[in-house]
């Protein structure tokens, strides 16, 4: 069997998003808005099987004939005759739910492969004799054939998600490297072209010379169109001696039916706002236009406090090992209304919290611009993992001069970090009751801090493209330096073009920061209505929570490859090594011996240090991630971030050694099942599953009903296309295109 790192257990924790009470309060119209978005979401969700690894759309369109033919139930009645036991059995129950909730064989939270712990003969048996099989031989056959052997390797390049020899992935072709990915870069700065959207391609012409095929997302592909904003890109251009093509069409079907119901949904649209964004969306998506997705994004923006929310298209570039590329998602959601209350308040006092943060006014945006905060239950959350909050967009010249949104998913948080004593690792004794009671608590004050605050303070000093600064050159003092701004970004330089591999951690550690800083700060706590000894205990348990979260993310390290497979985790490695480093006793970690008999750990808090040491070292540390993020100082932002990342085995802590203690204790991250909505007639339904591995598959057989088969063949073709450029699994199956 493979390494516990690379299976999902047997019990692995399974809860169901509860959102009927907030779906029942829709209107009808509200609710044909929100099932229409939900589809668009979920033809969307499709494209990250793409942008994941060689294999994965045709696991999914193996998947799904499978459970289609037969549900689980009488799945396992032909397991157990071909000889499974009945572990093996839910070994492959839980491995088919992993790829339908990661969206893929690469955990999203991680980027590490997860392989079916059972053997592959046995499953190789089910598959071929199962009833999809006997119904399409040849296609059921074929897609085995082509996945089957890659769905189990873990040769060490396909362990982790990575570019080159560090690991796999789809954002880019097999034989791209970093210094590739750089070079596409800035050829796509200089024609002031956003990588969200985008794969890269790489071959060789006739005389040796690398070509690239910058490839983005549409519906549309060659055919000529009416956009000369696109249009005028669309063709070949010569760059520092390479040859860079614009193209079009990727993913081109399942974008065609995201636009569809994205039509749709517009007429149901509850105002004007909302009418624009969906029409700006769909000229996003048909044209392969970010610059229309961002129109769309402001008139999003402008739409405060609908009862539907929702967003949209290729967003978060956590999983590109470059950290530019967007992971398309989608969600829809609906407003909860008495969390959302504190939310409000928060946002009414985020003027004068601002002024608490660590740094020069001039090194804040200036003008606070009032974003929407709500709190939300999520009805549809389609891409590979769902977050705990969100603070969108993503564009960093939208958030500097338009604003943004920050909302909190109050059901995925209620479901997701439920904490069972048990299973509570690397606490002392005396801390656990204290941490179960107020953990939740505690998030939600991180959660709204993080994104309200942390995402949403910081200037970016910028020249634009006529040379004008939005600072003063004269006046602005660095305060490392004492000296004038030395650097700044450039027009077309954005936050992630420029700090690329290191943004989204460095980003992640610094409103992390601002959470825990900021929640010592008493009208905080009163907003959320602690005060006294209960709010003592909120803080307590919330650094206590960042520092244990800190030895946790041990896990997403790779030391053969010294880097780290998840942006938050890192960040949180981070900030507990600022707040060792600020010894006096804050924070100690204690390595023993288990009641098993096997090597455990302790991490102790000295909350009487949270304010007298913790608080100095954070406004330390955060003064500096501000001050090199404004002034765009990659150099010394990389050393800074990149020697708090570093993880060796030097004394006291021993990192290295804790890791494989991490790893012996580690508990998997929950499989979530959503609820589908479904038209019948002019009423919209919502059908819910059981929260575990057999309901989250029953979940997916039944998102697709009309098209399900066309989209496997769709997945696959497209796959198949592409092929040539991963050097691997991939002649067409049997009985496909």
């Amino acid at each position: 069997m493979a390494d516990t790192q690379y299976i999902l257990p047997n019990d692995i924790g399974v809860s169901s998003l509860d959102c009927r009470e907030a779906f029942r309060l829709l209107s009808p119209t509200e609710r044909l808005y929100a099932h229409h978005l939900s589809r668009a979401a979920w033809y969307g969700g499709l494209a990250v099987l793409l942008q994941t690894s060689p294999e994965a759309p045709y696991i999914y369109a193996l998947l799904s004939r499978l459970f289609r033919a037969q549900d689980p139930d009488e799945l396992r009645q032909h397991a157990l005759a071909e000889g499974l036991t009945e572990e093996e059995y839910q070994a492959f129950l839980v491995y088919a739910a992993g790829v339908y909730s990661n969206m893929g064989n690469y955990k999203s939270f991680g980027d590490t492969k997860f392989v079916p712990n059972l053997p592959k003969e046995k499953l190789e048996r089910v598959i071929l004799g199962s009833k999809a099989a006997q119904q399409h031989p040849g296609e059921v056959r074929g897609l085995w054939q082509t996945c089957g052997e890659l769905m189990f390797s873990l040769e060490p390049r396909l362990r982790h998600l990575g570019l080159g020899k560090e690991g796999i992935t789809t954002y880019f072709s097999g034989d791209c490297t970093m210094e590739d990915a750089k070079l596409a870069q800035d050829f796509l700065d200089s024609q002031n072209l956003s990588a969200y959207n985008t794969r890269l391609f790489k071959a060789v012409d006739q005389d040796g010379k690398p070509c690239y095929e910058v490839r983005l997302a549409s519906v549309l592909g060659t055919e000529p169109a009416l956009d000369s904003e696109m249009t005028s890109k669309l063709k070949s251009h010569e760059f520092r001696g390479s040859r860079f093509q614009v193209t079009r069409g990727d993913y081109a079907p399942i974008l065609h039916k995201v636009v569809e119901h994205l039509e749709k949904a517009k007429t149901y649209a509850a105002n004007s706002h909302q009418e624009q964004m969906l029409a700006q969306y769909i000229e996003s998506f048909t044209q392969g236009s970010i610059e229309a997705h961002k129109r769309g994004s402001r008139f999003w923006i402008q739409d405060k406090g609908p009862i539907v929310e929702s967003y949209i298209g290729f967003i978060e570039s956590y999983r590109d090992p470059f950290g530019s590329r967007g992971e398309f998602e989608g969600f829809v959601a609906m407003v909860n209304k008495a969390m959302s209350a504190k939310f409000e308040r928060l946002v009414a006092s985020a003027e004068q919290l601002l002024k608490e943060l660590p740094w020069p006014p001039a090194f804040e945006k200036d003008k606070f611009l009032t974003p929407d905060f709500t709190s939300l239950d999520v009805l549809t959350f389609a891409g590979s993992g769902i977050p705990a909050g969100i603070n969108i967009p993503n564009y960093d010249d939208l958030r500097q001069t338009e604003g943004f949104k920050n909302v909190s998913l109050g059901n995925v948080l209620a479901v997701a970090y439920a904490t069972q004593r048990e299973k509570l690792t690397f606490l002392e004794e005396e801390d656990k009751d204290l941490y179960i009671r107020w953990k939740g608590p505690s998030f939600d004050v991180q959660v709204g801090l993080h994104e309200l605050l942390g995402h949403g303070s910081g200037k970016l000093f910028v020249q634009d493209e006529k040379g004008a600064f939005n600072f003063d050159q004269k006046t602005v003092i660095n305060p490392e330096t004492g000296e004038q701004i030395q650097s700044w970004y450039r027009s077309g330089e954005t936050w992630d073009s420029k700090f690329s591999t290191i943004a989204s951690s460095y980003e992640e550690c610094r409103a992390e920061s601002v959470g825990l800083y900021l929640c010592l700060h008493p009208q905080v706590l009163e907003i959320f209505g602690f005060e006294g000894a209960d709010a003592e205990d909120v803080i307590y348990v919330n650094w206590l929570n960042m520092v244990r979260a800190g030895l946790l993310a041990l896990e997403f390290y790779t030391p053969e490859a010294s880097n780290w497979r998840q942006a938050h985790m890192q960040a949180r490695f981070v900030i507990l090594r600022v707040l060792l480093e600020a010894g006096e006793g804050l924070v100690t970690i204690t390595p023993t011996t288990g009641s098993d008999g096997r090597p455990d750990a302790r991490v102790r808090l000295d909350r009487s240090k949270i304010r007298s040491v913790g608080k100095p070292a954070l406004e330390r540390f955060l003064r500096r991630l501000q001050v090199l993020k404004s002034t765009g100082d990659v150099s010394g932002g990389r050393a800074l971030y990149e020697g708090y990342a570093a993880v060796t085995d030097a004394p006291p802590e021993c990192f290295l050694s804790l890791r494989d203690t991490v790893l012996l204790r580690k508990e998997s991250r929950k499989l979530i099942v959503q609820p589908n909505t479904r038209l019948e007639g002019s009423e919209v339904q919502l059908l819910e599953y059981e929260a575990s591995a057999a309901g989250l598959i029953r979940s997916f057989s039944e998102r697709f009903p009309e098209d399900g088969p066309e989209l496997e063949e769709v997945l696959t073709q497209l796959a198949t296309a592409d092929a040539q450029f991963w050097k691997g699994p991939c002649e067409a199956p049997s009985g496909q295109a």
